[in-house]
């Protein structure tokens, strides 16, 4: 018999061997006390070596205690999960940078997805101390807790108390907690399972019909088979949706009957061929003579700086700068490359693209030199832009540079990227060799072009318009009706 043909049928076992032998994932499974503190110091230290503001809001001796603060917190084994949360999350949020967070493992991904986990049973709003149904899982079982129901607390913590501790384990720029309160909303379930744990039962508090506080014992959302199936179908069936669909998810625009004003809705700059589309609607807007526009940028988390500077040369009326300053510490990843997703790559590319100042610092020079002039073709219209906490990254940089310009009004709430900087451009996943939990790693401080004097806020809208309970009963876009009461009231 043919050696070669012996070695690769050989090799073949082998590896059939191995992949039979495989241990599907549970997320039941618990590591070692000794496991995950080695996790954990090999995360510090790369921090230290690598995060570019790791000190920039909290001084590095209170730093170093918060690192071992949290390290005292493995006192047993723990599942995946516990440690993410319960460990990383914590010391994680103390940095205060939006772009450094934490992520389940990619075993952990492929395992959930699809499922309906048991959880807490309320969908809610939050804003300020304020927290009104929007969602019950029970609702079969539960006629109390409607939309708009307020509850005043949870296990006998109150909403102050309630939320303040929840924030302490989500990132945010700064201090604009306004991306948290969003990131609340759109899924309490998720977070209130992970942070706090499963209770069969929660003694939930709310105000009556009479405005009198009740407290309620409710059950535990369990999720039936054929719910789980369902869950499945829906996400198969959404994956399968023509692209026309899917890319109305990242950008849209329309223009309304009465021609007075255009909507440009982008959630992304790094989706949705957006320079065919901005060249398309301008050339629009031009020619059907629209004379106010609406950008809404409130689910709008940012992605390519390219993209983002794109739109700002089409709506800005002078020129302007993408950063004051952008630089890293130390070019490269160094000794921690196999730990960080693609830091081969990371390290070439850092390499070409930043140069070492006088200050030490490796700078985007170009980045931080060049002068943007608005295209010839610019939007010379009004513009009004929605702006929320989900408004991040990319997004921020764009309010920051339109903010204050003739005819372009900022309407909304505040922003949740940073108004006098963020770290970012690029940020691969730390994966941590033993649990396999991600972490995202920004490698560049970005301080933003003309910032202003005080860190940690995020981009402040000209026109507040807060959260309404009313538009919340009744299902309407206050910030959206609000803009267009502006536009008619100019047209007059």
């Amino acid at each position: 018999m043919n050696k070669g043909y012996v070695y690769f049928l050989f090799t073949m076992v082998i590896m059939y061997s191995c992949a039979g032998s495989r241990i599907p994932y549970t997320p039941a499974k618990k590591y070692p006390k000794e496991t995950l503190q080695k996790d954990y110091t090999l995360l510090r230290k790369i921090l230290e070596a690598k995060h570019p503001s790791l000190y920039w809001y909290t001084p590095k001796e209170k730093m170093d205690n918060y690192f071992e603060k949290f390290y005292e917190t493995i006192k047993d084994s723990m599942t995946e999960q516990q440690f993410a949360w319960l460990a990383l999350a914590p010391v994680i949020d103390k940095i205060h940078c939006g772009h450094t967070s934490v992520g389940h493992s990619k075993a952990y991904g492929k395992w959930v997805e699809g499922k309906v986990m048991p959880s807490f049973p309320l969908f809610m709003k939050i804003w300020n101390d304020t927290m009104s149904v929007t969602g019950n899982l029970n609702y079969k079982k539960d006629s109390t807790f409607k939309r708009g129901t307020l509850v005043t607390s949870i296990n006998g913590i109150p909403n102050k108390l309630l939320i303040k501790y929840m924030f302490e384990f989500l990132p945010e720029d700064g201090y604009s907690s306004n991306v948290n309160y969003i990131r609340l909303s759109a899924n309490f379930p998720y977070y209130h399972r992970n942070i706090f744990g499963l209770s069969k039962n929660y003694n939930i508090g709310y105000l009556n019909d009479d405005g009198k506080e009740e407290i309620v014992k409710v059950p535990l959302f369990l999720p039936v088979k054929d719910s789980v199936k369902k869950d499945s179908l829906i996400r198969k069936q959404k994956s399968k949706e023509p692209k026309d669909k899917k890319i109305l998810q990242y950008r849209s625009f329309t223009i309304d009957s009465t021609k007075n004003f255009a909507t440009i809705t982008l959630n992304t700059f790094s989706e949705g061929k957006l320079r065919t589309f901005f060249r398309r609607i301008f050339k629009k807007l031009k020619k059907e003579n629209i004379s106010n526009v609406i950008l809404d940028l409130r689910s709008n988390g940012g992605g390519r700086v390219g993209m983002s500077t794109l739109l700002t040369k089409y709506l800005s009326r002078k020129n302007f700068k993408v950063a004051d300053t952008l630089y890293t510490a130390s070019r490269g990843i160094g000794p921690y490359g196999k730990y960080i997703k693609g830091g081969l790559f990371n390290s070439i590319e850092m390499f070409f693209i930043s140069r070492k100042n006088s200050d030490g610092k490796y700078h985007m020079r170009y980045l931080e030199n060049h002068l943007y002039k608005p295209k010839k073709s610019m939007y010379a219209g009004k513009v009004y832009v929605l702006t929320g906490g989900p408004t991040f990254s990319a997004s921020a940089i764009v309010c920051n540079v339109l903010k204050g310009q003739n005819d372009i009004t900022l309407l909304g709430e505040e922003t949740g990227g940073g108004w006098y900087g963020n770290n970012g451009i690029m940020i691969p996943d730390i994966i941590l060799p033993n649990t396999h939990v991600r972490v995202r790693l920004p490698l560049f401080r970005l301080v933003q072009y003309n910032h202003i004097a005080i860190k940690g806020t995020g981009v402040m809208p000209d026109i507040l318009v807060p959260t309404s309970y009313d538009a919340l009963l009744k299902g309407y876009d206050k910030k959206m009706e609000e803009t267009k009461k502006l536009i008619k009231m100019d047209k007059r």
